[in-house]
């Protein structure tokens, strides 16, 4: 089920300027920020290079400049997370969507690829691959979408069927054509499930416990039983299928 929602309430999730989990997913591991410090002081000895050159004057400008490069490993996380919530930010509508887990499977995903030298002296590619949990999620409507997240131990909690949220995102006022799509949360798990923290997660918890409550009050009769546990996944050593199990033909 689909509810539009404001403007206001949309760039409330989803700010301009970067959140804290965005700085720290832009912020990254020791190799970035590694790159991020040399080219900081990179920029930073050509800055002072043409300062030299220039001589006297500007003196002003060159300060400005020199502070800006020489942090540029300090900042650099808010400008790309700011850039990316930018994105968003264009369209128009936006909507707070509930539907159900369709299917939850493991894969190996190439994130990079490293060049060496062998003690032949031969160049050798070394690809560096990660294991991701792909969701899917859909509801009776025919929606249907997939987010992809680095594996977590965590993630084997989730199973078919279960209930899940996101919000979306359209330059049509009826949502008749989604653009993009944000995280998935599970709340009966209080889970997310993203590679980038596109919303504001303690807002869209808030979001949730409003309007997924009223949507589930309105979809489930008061008289209807509580559902059996769902079976679990099987699997012998991952928590979910490394392979997507085959699923029946949609009408």
């Amino acid at each position: 089920m689909l509810i539009p929602i404001t403007r206001k309430k949309f760039e409330e999730l989803i700010p301009i300027t970067a959140t804290g989990d965005q700085y720290k997913y832009y912020w990254g591991k020791f190799p970035d920020i590694l790159k991020r410090v040399l080219f900081s002081l990179a920029a930073l000895v050509l800055v002072l290079l043409v300062r030299f050159i220039v001589g006297g004057g500007f003196e002003i400008i060159f300060t400005i400049l020199g502070c800006t490069t020489g942090l540029y490993w300090l900042w650099s996380p808010v400008y790309w997370a700011t850039r990316r919530n930018l994105e968003c930010r264009q369209y128009k509508y936006s909507g707070f969507w509930q539907g159900e887990v369709l299917d939850a499977f493991v894969t190996e995903e190439l994130i990079g690829k490293e060049e060496t030298v062998n003690r032949q002296g031969e160049l050798v590619i070394i690809e560096n691959r990660e294991r991701r949990i792909n969701v899917e999620v859909g509801d009776d409507t025919g929606f249907v979408a997939t987010v992809q997240a680095p594996l977590q131990r965590i993630h084997r909690s989730i199973r078919p069927g279960d209930l899940a949220e996101l919000l979306v995102m359209s330059n049509r006022p009826d949502l008749s054509r989604i653009g993009r799509i944000s995280d998935i949360y599970l709340p009966d798990y209080d889970l997310w499930v993203s590679d980038y923290p596109y919303l504001r997660r303690d807002s869209f918890s808030e979001v949730s416990r409003r309007l997924g409550q009223q949507i589930r009050d309105e979809r489930i009769p008061p008289d209807r039983p509580t559902p059996p546990n769902r079976r679990p996944l099987q699997g012998e050593d991952d928590p979910l299928p490394r392979r997507r199990p085959p699923r029946r033909r949609r009408a």
